[in-house]
């Protein structure tokens, strides 16, 4: 496929003018004379640096990555149909549809961005961190940075110590059987070829206590209340709540604390910090789809 220039100019210059900045969790500058958002607002929303970006916009500079179209899909809220169009005015095959596709949508997205003062994170069915706001980065830290299988924190849960770092000790036991009975039910959902039957290979031959739990063939162990462990303001006893995204098997996941308690107080501190440190919502690019490749079927060769 040939890129066109002209058209993806084009339409990006028409997707931008169409958002605001409050469609995308920026805050509007009272001064502000733009219609729709800045070429430099987009270029943060997308990862990207505001030169690169308006090559585009003018018709110049190199070829797009598909990575880098995926980060323009999400920075302008595109939905479906029209991240297939962005992928074939840049010459490239859109990705696959499905339960694994990292593409959230804008729906799920503007929820999000209007979430200031509860921490939250958008992830997969397999626990794998696509988006937090900041306040979610606070409390957990940035958890889009992880590549390969160690983006799904159920998998890190049995091979990383750290990641446990953050969680009251007394509730160890509770996560382990959590997280095990999680990954059961999406691999018998998926099938033995997904990327969530492989991770159970990988930790069947990595893990001892995986293989323990995983011997009990529990299902469906939800968390109510979780309580983290933060290295600056203590333990914060949150409850946690999850709308679903039918159509993309995506998850917001939200923490609130019950007012008037020493959690909530605690979380208004955590806005603070999250305050000082105030960026763009993180997110993830790049999840690969459900299927394995087929050199890593079968039990892998432990890390």
């Amino acid at each position: 496929m040939t890129i066109d220039r002209a058209g993806l100019a084009d339409f990006l210059r028409r997707r931008r003018a169409a958002l605001q900045p409050e469609d995308v969790g920026l805050v509007r500058d009272v001064q502000r004379r733009t219609s729709g958002l800045r070429r430099e607002e987009v270029a943060l929303l997308c990862n990207m640096s505001t030169d690169y970006y308006t090559k585009l916009e003018r018709e110049r500079g190199p070829q797009p990555s598909a990575q880098l179209i995926t980060s323009i899909t999400q920075g302008l809220h595109l939905s479906l149909d029209q991240r297939d169009h962005l992928f074939r005015l840049a010459g490239l095959n859109a990705p696959a549809r499905g339960p694994a596709s990292p593409h959230v949508s804008p729906g799920l997205l503007r929820i999000l961005n209007r979430m200031n003062d509860t921490p939250a994170e958008i992830i997969t069915e397999l626990g794998e961190t696509l988006y937090q706001n900041p306040l979610g980065i606070a409390l957990t830290g940035d958890r889009t940075s992880h590549r390969g299988p160690d983006r799904s924190i159920g998998y890190r849960w049995f091979v990383d110590p750290a990641t446990r770092q953050l969680y009251a000790p007394e509730d160890h036991p509770f996560h382990t059987r959590m997280f095990a009975s999680g990954l059961r039910q999406i691999a018998t959902l998926r099938g033995p070829g997904s990327r969530a039957a492989y991770y159970v290979n990988l930790l069947l031959a990595e893990s001892k206590e995986f293989r323990q739990v995983w011997e009990k063939h529990e299902v469906a162990i939800p968390p109510i209340v979780k309580r983290f462990v933060h290295p600056e303001i203590g333990t914060l006893e949150l409850h946690y709540q999850t709308l679903l995204d039918p159509e993309r098997s995506h998850r917001l996941s939200v923490f609130t604390a019950v007012p008037g308690t020493e959690s909530h107080e605690k979380l208004q501190w955590l806005t603070a910090i999250a305050a000082s440190r105030r960026r763009s919502p993180h997110h993830a690019d790049d999840v690969n789809d459900d299927r394995v490749p087929q050199a890593s079927q079968g039990t892998p060769t432990p890390r």
